[in-house]
C-alpha cells in the first residue's frame, strides 16, 4: 500500500514520520545503513541482515525493479538467499516506476507479497548522521499497529537462518571444500563452483571434523559470532590440524574466536561498498564491499596469528592469518554482488592453496 503514513521511532523517542511502500505492517529491529548507489535486490536478500532495519543512503531506490524470483537455486538466482531477510527498509525517494529488461516487478510489490514494510520519504542521510554519531539503535516502523523494541543480537539469527540439512554442489569437482553455512550468501557458492569446486554445504552446528574434506570456508551471517558456540568449538579442533581454512565476515571472527581472540561491537558497523583496506606488510590497497557490526581485536591476537587486512578508516582489523599453517579470513566480501570484485582472487588463492596440499 503506497502513501499511507507511517512512522519510525528510534529506541531514543526520536520519531520519523513517512509514507508507506511494501507491506503495510508494523515490524521491529535494529536500525543500520548501507552506502551502496546499487544492489538493493542483493542486499535485501543477505542473511546478514536479518532482524535489521536498512536505512538506503542513496537518495532513488526501486527504479530497477525485481527480477523473476521464481528461481531459488543457490546458482542460477540472482538473489543472495531465498527470500528477503532484513524486517524492514528505509529510503528517501521510492521510484515505483522501474525499467530494466529482467524486472517482473516492482521493490514495493515483491515486498508487499514478503510481508517486509517499508517507509519512504524519510531524510535518509540526516538519520544516517544520526546513526553515526550515536551508534546503532532499536527501532520500529509502526504502521497498523504498535510494536515492542526487540534487539535481534540476542538472538541467536545464525541459527534462523542456516541451513538445517547437508546440501552438495558440483559433485563433480575435483577439490572438495566444506561450507559451514552461518548465513551464506549465494554468491560465495558460485564463486566456488564456477571455480570446478565441489561444495559440501553444512549447517552452522554440524560438526565437519569428522568429515573428509580438502578445505574448510566459513561463511559470512548475522547477529553476534558468540552465540555461534557450536561452530567455534568445532572449528577449535580444526584448527590443531593443517586443512587450508578460509573465512570471509562472521567467519572471520569465529575463526579469530576459535584461535584465542576477543571481537566486540562496532558504534554503527562496516556496510558499504566502498571500504578501503591494506594488506598488512605491502602497499596494497583495495576498495570494499562490506556489512557487518562486530569486529576482531587485533591487540589480542596469540601468538603464530597477525592481521592479514587494516580497515584505512578507522584501523581496525579486516582479516587474519597463521604464520606457517594455511589458514586466513577476511571481514570484508570478495564475492560481493554489485561489487567492487577486486579481491575476488581470494578465492583463487585458497584453492591453489589446497591444490598445493593434495600435490
Amino acid at each position: 500500500m503506497m502513501n499511507q503514513d507511517v512512522t519510525l521511532i528510534l529506541e531514543d523517542n526520536t520519531t520519523i514520520k513517512g509514507k508507506s511502500f511494501g507491506a503495510f505492517a508494523s515490524t521491529s529491529g535494529e536500525v543500520v545503513f548501507n552506502t551502496a548507489m546499487v544492489g538493493y535486490t542483493e542486499n535485501l536478500t543477505d542473511p546478514s541482515y536479518k532482524g535489521q532495519i536498512l536505512v538506503m543512503t542513496y537518495p532513488m531506490v526501486g527504479n530497477y525493479g525485481i527480477p523473476a524470483s521464481s528461481i531459488i537455486d543457490e546458482l542460477d538466482s540472482v538473489f543472495e538467499s531465498e527470500k528477503i531477510q532484513v524486517a524492514g527498509l528505509v529510503i528517501n525517494y521510492y521510484s515505483d516506476e522501474h525499467s530494466h529488461w529482467n524486472a517482473v516487478e516492482s521493490l514495493g510489490e515483491w515486498m508487499e507479497k514478503q510481508g517486509i514494510p517499508g517507509i519512504c520519504c524519510v531524510d535518509t542521510r540526516k538519520l544516517t548522521k544520526k546513526l553515526r554519531e550515536q551508534g546503532s539503535m532499536l527501532g520500529k516502523i509502526v504502521a497498523d499497529k504498535d510494536v515492542p523494541f526487540h534487539d535481534p543480537n540476542k538472538d541467536n539469527l545464525v541459527d534462523v537462518v542456516s541451513m538445517k540439512e547437508i546440501k552438495t554442489y558440483n559433485p563433480e569437482g575435483d577439490v572438495h571444500v566444506v561450507l559451514v553455512d552461518c548465513g551464506v550468501k549465494n554468491n560465495i557458492i558460485r564463486c566456488f563452483t564456477q571455480r570446478g569446486v565441489k561444495v559440501t554445504r553444512v549447517p552452522w552446528d554440524h560438526d565437519f571434523n569428522a568429515m573428509e574434506y580438502d578445505g574448510l570456508f566459513i561463511s559470512n551471517g548475522p547477529g553476534d559470532p558468540k552465540m555461534c558456540d557450536k561452530t567455534i568449538d568445532n572449528l577449535k579442533v580444526a584448527l590443531q590440524g593443517d586443512k587450508p581454512i578460509f573465512g570471509i565476515c562472521l567467519g572471520n571472527q569465529l575463526v579469530g574466536l576459535a584461535a584465542g581472540a576477543d571481537c566486540f561491537k562496532l558504534k554503527y558497523g562496516h556496510r558499504s561498498h566502498n571500504q578501503p583496506v591494506l594488506q598488512t606488510g605491502t602497499k596494497r590497497c583495495f576498495i570494499t564491499p562490506q556489512n557487518h557490526g562486530y569486529a576482531l581485536d587485533d591487540k589480542k591476537l596469540p601468538s603464530g596469528w597477525e592481521m592479514y587486512f587494516e580497515n584505512l578508516n578507522d584501523g581496525t582489523c579486516e582479516g587474519i592469518r597463521h604464520s606457517s599453517k594455511p589458514f586466513f579470513t577476511v571481514q570484508f566480501h570478495p564475492e560481493a554482488k554489485g561489487g567492487p570484485v577486486d579481491t575476488e582472487f581470494l578465492f583463487d588463492d585458497f584453492i591453489e592453496v589446497i591444490k598445493q596440499r593434495k600435490g
